[in-house]
């Protein structure tokens, strides 16, 4: 219903009524498509890292048997397998890559799942912003006590502060899905 350049929205899972300005609507999209579009990025890295450790360790079993093997390769694929797992996840939650066991919720009304998935992820919300703060305080501590790996001396705080931003990011992903339950785009 159009009232005046207002645009009167009845839809809402929670039955309130809603009046958004017709230009706020492309001010929503461009947030989830730059959401989007940063979760693609952040996926991408993860999948350079990805390359790079699967590179790595084909690399290192080839010198091992020429008994020239690869310093520090445990190393590598530990902070590799960090940022894979670490910036994945945005994109993989965007998608939603993850496994969802719905057949008890799908048994309800749309409000109610509706009134379900925002109620989850606004925990998820929380639960992320939580780690990603403490990851960002965590990194923060290596970086002051210079904390190192062993064999390469490489430092562990930006794969850290990495995992920490890209919690942050899965918090921004949670908001957009949020938003898309809510405008009846979900599902």
């Amino acid at each position: 219903m159009k009232d005046g350049g207002k645009r009167v929205d009845l839809s809402s899972p929670f039955g309130i009524r809603r009046f958004r300005e017709r230009e706020e609507e492309p001010v929503m999209k461009g947030f989830v498509s730059k959401v989007r579009g940063l979760s693609r990025f952040l996926n991408i890295i993860a999948g350079i890292s990805l390359t790079f450790l699967m590179l790595l360790t084909v690399m290192d079993i080839i010198l091992r048997s020429l008994k020239r093997p690869i310093v520090g390769t445990y190393e590598l694929v530990a902070f590799s397998g960090a940022v894979v797992i670490g910036f994945a996840v945005p994109l993989t939650s965007w998608m939603r890559g993850h496994i969802y066991v719905d057949f008890l919720i799908l048994k309800f009304s749309k409000r109610v799942r509706d009134i379900f998935n925002v109620s989850t992820r606004c925990l998820v919300i929380i639960l992320f912003f939580l780690i990603g703060w403490n990851l960002i305080k965590f990194g923060m501590d290596l970086q002051k006590s210079g904390e190192v790996s062993l064999t390469l001396q490489m430092p562990f705080y930006p794969v850290v502060y990495g995992v920490g931003i890209c919690c942050f990011v899965q918090c921004l992903v949670m908001m957009c899905d949020i938003l898309k339950i809510l405008g009846g785009e979900y599902e």
